[in-house]
């Protein structure tokens, strides 16, 4: 079997406006790391580096991410505005950390006696002994 060579053309690595572009839209919805990369056009490995050699290309993932969660609330308050109540849960939530109260309650109107408790807790040692010893008396 024969090696053929494969020709490599290494791709140029600036942040030119369509790539920037690519990487603001993959991020504004939501895509990280290896999917945004890939979504903006560029292997993974070329992305990271972009990111270290043009500091811009990280940026516009910051930036694409920012506007997304922006545009997301807005719906989010909008909707509440408008009368839906689990989105303004959501909002309550999200945005001020808030959750709903769980509270039981559980009131028990007993007194507890230490000297009754001891008392029964003797009555208990006492019947046990004698069961004892009815046991060991008919075994022959």
């Amino acid at each position: 079997m024969t090696f053929q060579s494969l020709p490599y053309d290494p791709r140029p690595l600036t942040a030119t406006e369509a790539r920037l572009e690519a990487i603001y839209a993959a991020a504004k919805l939501g895509l990280k790391g290896d999917t945004l990369a890939l979504a903006a056009g560029m292997t993974p490995t070329e992305y990271r580096r972009l990111c270290q050699m043009d500091p811009i290309a990280e940026y516009a993932e910051q930036k694409g991410r920012a506007d997304g969660e922006h545009e997301m609330a807005t719906v989010l308050h909008d909707a509440a505005r408008a009368g839906d109540s689990k989105a303004a849960l959501e909002v309550l939530r999200y945005a001020h950390g808030w959750a709903a109260k769980q509270a039981i309650e559980v009131s028990i109107d007993q007194k507890i006696s230490i000297t009754a408790a001891l008392e029964q807790a003797q009555h208990r040692v006492i019947e046990l002994a004698a069961t004892e010893t009815l046991d060991a008396s008919e075994t022959p």
